[in-house]
């Protein structure tokens, strides 16, 4: 439960405050966060589609592969069509290093501990991030393209936290 919370935390905390610190991100920003962020759930997807022990986290796992791979397929579509550069920034570098962390937790897990450790992330980090969509994304995008195509992944990442959220009940 520790690290649930704090996970938790630094999630929000990636995700949200060095973004109030500015006057909110750009949209070259905003495109770079959204593919960070869906690259993120990509990457934790392809492993537990390989060490999950149970069939609903790697069935979850490929869920998430094919849904996140394909909103970054459109997030690339559209700035390309925009001829918009996305723009490293400190909230997409943060996102990174925190995917990046959690890979190297949950690589050292097996089994049962790792499904709950993995399951655990989806819910707190699809939390964080619909908590930015909602506080920070769309009310900073000012492309009505780009806007659009955050409101419109919204409702699958809500339905995939709930769905975390089944997974992490049955795990208990």
């Amino acid at each position: 439960m520790r690290t649930r919370t704090l996970l938790a935390g630094l999630l929000a905390g990636s995700l949200v405050l060095p973004l109030a610190a500015q006057q909110g991100p750009t949209d070259p920003q905003i495109a770079h966060i959204v593919v960070t962020a869906n690259q993120v759930d990509i990457d934790a997807g392809k492993l537990a589609r390989k060490k999950g022990s149970s069939k609903d986290v790697r069935s979850f796992g490929q869920q998430m592969v094919d849904d996140h791979t394909a909103v970054n397929k459109s997030a690339t579509e559209l700035v390309q069509k925009l001829k918009v550069k996305p723009e490293a920034n400190d909230t997409s570098a943060s996102l990174k290093k925190g995917g990046d962390e959690n890979l190297a937790t949950l690589g050292k897990l097996k089994g049962k501990a790792f499904d709950k450790a993995y399951v655990d992330h989806e819910v707190a980090y699809h939390q964080a991030v619909i908590d930015a969509v909602d506080k920070t994304l769309l009310p900073s995008a000012r492309n009505e393209e780009l806007k659009a195509l955050i409101a419109k992944v919204r409702p699958a990442l809500v339905h995939h936290l709930e769905h975390a959220k089944s997974l992490q009940a049955q795990l208990k």
